[in-house]
């Protein structure tokens, strides 16, 4: 049985790491503020181009560009892989490398051949310890993802499409669908295909509610659109532009996940340390009076044997 100076010791280390995690929960929530508010601040322009690219798309009367034609064998897949550069956030990480890793095993056994992406640390280490070799890696970028990391993943992703390296491209990343919840998102993002294009334009959960207010008081442009040189060229330059923009709107968005869970996960490890120091000073208190009653009854017991 602890004595009372074990579970005072143990009382104040509770304590004290409560302290961290209560801190840590307070940070995590001061950057889902930022994270939010630039996912919020990129979806106008990911909206745009979608829409931009789907007029275009449906202007063309034909276009030979390689990134919206469908390879007749999968023989290589490219698997980018988006996850965080610290733990501590529950199970952010571990859902989404579970869910990568048993796409990567399922292609395996149909004989396709996959190339890991891997977008920080926790990825890059679940992937070595497994000999999953990685082609492209990305580290301390997890929580502040930059216009050129996205660039360099879509420049080797179109250029290995292109010429036939990559047969399809798939991205994996959480999905921040509000401040409680993150989505493992799977999406396929080469072949470029109209369908998606679409659900790209009219997800209800990446609208600005403050854009649509404006866009329905103002006037509708209608009308032929002209392209110049042409329709097919303008739809050539805008699909590798389109490429970055998603797949920099699924760093952006993971990162927003990231502080998210990472802030409900040590909120409940702080709620967690309150309950253990109360259950803690409860037993100290009946360790107390137990060892009080034990002196007292020493106390009597000696005194009757002295006036014996």
């Amino acid at each position: 049985m602890p004595n009372l100076h074990d579970i005072d010791r143990r009382i104040k280390s509770v304590t004290s790491t409560k302290q961290i995690t209560r801190t840590m929960e307070m940070v995590a929530a001061a950057k889902v503020h930022q994270s939010t508010r630039r996912v919020k601040e990129a979806t106008p322009y990911a909206q745009s181009m979608a829409e931009m690219l789907a007029n275009v798309a449906d202007t063309a009367t034909s276009s030979t560009n390689a990134l919206l034609n469908k390879h007749d064998k999968i023989e290589n897949v490219a698997v980018i892989v988006v996850v965080s550069d610290r733990g501590l956030a529950g199970g952010f990480n571990a859902n989404l490398l579970r869910a990568a890793e048993k796409y990567i095993h399922a292609r395996s056994n149909e004989g396709v051949k996959t190339h890991v992406v891997a977008c920080g640390k926790k990825a890059i280490s679940f992937f070595n310890y497994r000999k999953i070799p990685l082609e492209m890696v990305f580290t301390d970028l997890s929580a502040d993802p930059t216009v050129e990391e996205a660039s360099s993943i879509a420049k080797k992703m179109i250029s290995g499409y292109e010429d036939g390296t990559y047969d399809e491209v798939v991205v994996f990343y959480n999905h921040a669908k509000n401040a409680m919840t993150q989505e493992v998102t799977q999406t396929l993002l080469l072949p470029i295909d109209e369908k998606a294009i679409m659900k790209n334009e009219h997800a209800e959960d990446m609208k600005d509610t403050a854009l649509e207010e404006e866009g329905a008081n103002a006037a509708e442009a209608t009308g032929d659109v002209e392209y110049e040189p042409s329709a097919e060229e303008v739809l050539s330059g805008l699909l590798p532009a389109y490429v970055r923009t998603e797949i920099y709107q699924g760093l952006i968005d993971s990162a927003a996940g990231e502080q998210a869970a990472r802030r409900n996960a040590m909120k409940s490890a702080t709620d967690n340390a309150d309950d253990m120091v109360n259950m803690l000073q409860r037993y100290y208190n009946r360790v107390r009076q137990g060892a009080i009653t034990t002196e007292i009854n020493e106390i009597v017991g000696g005194a009757a044997g002295l006036e014996d």
